[in-house]
């Protein structure tokens, strides 16, 4: 890949471009702390339960899935460098309509997400030190992340560098006390070869498990929101990108296989904390010191999710998918605040009423509808040459890519189809009202011009 100076994105008319200010390690920790989130740390019991006690094989092969897509977006990002994200893909290659649907769904599941960890902040994992409501808790909480957020970029990436050390740390602390128990002796490494459930065959098994798994490497798309704010994003995006999901899928595996090797597999899928049960088993690690890393883990994830639903509804509002004031930034951080505070309250709204568990399983869904638009938006947008070098997936890749978003979605249940098809059907519906508005703008002026329609301003 060719190499390239930096290069500010010229700003869309009254509406200033955003600070550059990530480096490609920023950028590598921004998606690593997104992946590594707090799933991992309630995952491996789920997939232990779908797939057996091979939890290892369902997230290699979700690894790879994840790898096809975000091949996809690495070209995407480094050949259109905007806020935005899928919604701006999609608008280019589809048209207005497609993008504000992909943005849509982008949003509704970021939104949500962080709603849901906010909650989950103020739940069990904070018990462990103090009891105080939930959604006294939750509101706080989603408060100062927001402050944060406004306050900008790069203190934002750093407060997620430390945090994500905290998770990668307390995850590698499983990894070798799971080595130490088979050190001992106390662990079984035939689990790690046993595929299959009394329900489900091993193909069946594999394919079960890794939609589960496929959840746990989510996060890596919402890093193409800042890609207008990362110095030379052609040559750091692709190598943070795929340095961040290698590297958490190494970890992953890793997780899976010294859980599953120390813990008996019935009581791993039976636990809603998997891997304390290998602290409990190992001894030695005091248990509250898994509530605090799950906690830094939980607040980093909402972190980095409440800065890609910012910097989306940011992209979309430029676009003109959203209304124009959502793209205001503060004139010495500039940063979206309008787009903040509008993310920002929705989610507190849902972490009050506590309807985030009726939406939280649609979540998946909503991202397959997005990476299939996206895989597909890099087939159509490959006539435009783009203006400057970029990096380009081999075709296969988004073809492999979309195809694998059918077959994930054929797994998905009905009960959370019906959810899912609501929320896109709301979608569809205020996406055809924006696509009409965008229209009748382009019209108007046309209109003016032509002395048939509103008279000339007077000088």
């Amino acid at each position: 890949m060719s190499t390239v100076r930096e290069q500010q994105p010229a700003a869309a008319p009254g509406h200033p471009a955003l600070k550059k200010a990530l480096t490609t390690p920023l950028l590598y920790f921004f998606i690593l702390g997104d992946v590594l989130g707090a799933g991992v740390y309630v995952l491996v019991g789920q997939v232990a339960a779908d797939a057996g006690g091979a939890v290892w094989v369902p997230l290699t092969v979700a690894l790879l899935l994840a790898m096809l897509t975000a091949a996809s977006y690495a070209e995407l990002a480094t050949k259109y460098q905007r806020a935005g994200g899928a919604a701006h893909y999609a608008t280019r290659a589809f048209g207005p309509f497609a993008g504000f649907l992909a943005g849509f769904c982008m949003l509704a599941a970021g939104i949500v997400s962080v709603a849901a960890l906010a909650r989950g902040f103020g739940g069990d994992y904070l018990s462990a030190f103090v009891t105080l409501p939930v959604g006294l808790v939750a509101v706080v909480f989603l408060a100062l992340l927001a402050l944060l957020n406004a306050r900008g970029i790069r203190e934002s990436m750093r407060a997620n560098v430390v945090a994500t050390v905290v998770e990668v740390g307390g995850l590698l602390i499983v990894v070798a006390l799971g080595a130490w128990l088979l050190m001992r002796g106390d662990g079984d490494p035939g689990r790690l070869t046993q595929l299959g459930t009394a329900d489900k065959g091993a193909a069946a098994a594999v394919l079960s498990g890794s939609v589960l798994a496929y959840y746990s490497f989510v996060g890596f798309e919402t890093s193409v929101n800042v890609a207008e704010e990362t110095r030379d994003p052609r040559r750091s995006y692709p190598r943070a990108l795929f340095g961040a999901l290698a590297t958490a899928g190494a970890v992953y595996v890793l997780v899976g296989i010294a859980a599953s090797a120390a813990v008996p597999t019935d009581r791993l899928a039976a636990s809603s904390g998997p891997l304390l049960e290998v602290v409990k088993e190992a001894g030695g690690v005091p248990l509250l010191l898994f509530s605090a890393i799950a906690l830094v883990a939980v607040a980093n994830g909402a972190l980095l999710t409440g800065i890609m639903a910012s910097r989306l509804a940011y992209g979309m509002a430029r676009d003109g998918l959203l209304p124009a004031a959502l793209a205001r930034v503060l004139p010495g951080r500039r940063t979206p605040w309008a787009a903040i505070a509008a993310t920002t309250a929705p989610a507190m709204v849902l972490a009050l009423t506590g309807s985030v568990a009726v939406l939280a399983s649609t979540l998946v869904l909503l991202l397959i509808v997005v990476f299939f638009m996206v895989n597909i938006a890099v087939l159509v947008l490959r006539r435009d040459p783009g203006t400057e070098p970029h990096f380009r997936a081999p075709t296969v890749l988004p073809v492999l890519g979309a195809a694998s978003c059918v077959l994930l979605a054929t797994q998905i249940e009905g009960r959370v189809w019906l959810r899912g098809l609501a929320v896109l059907a709301v979608g569809a519906l205020l996406g055809a009202v924006a696509a009409v508005r965008r229209d009748r703008r382009r019209v108007e002026p046309a209109r003016d011009e032509s002395g048939n329609g509103a008279p000339p301003a007077e000088h």
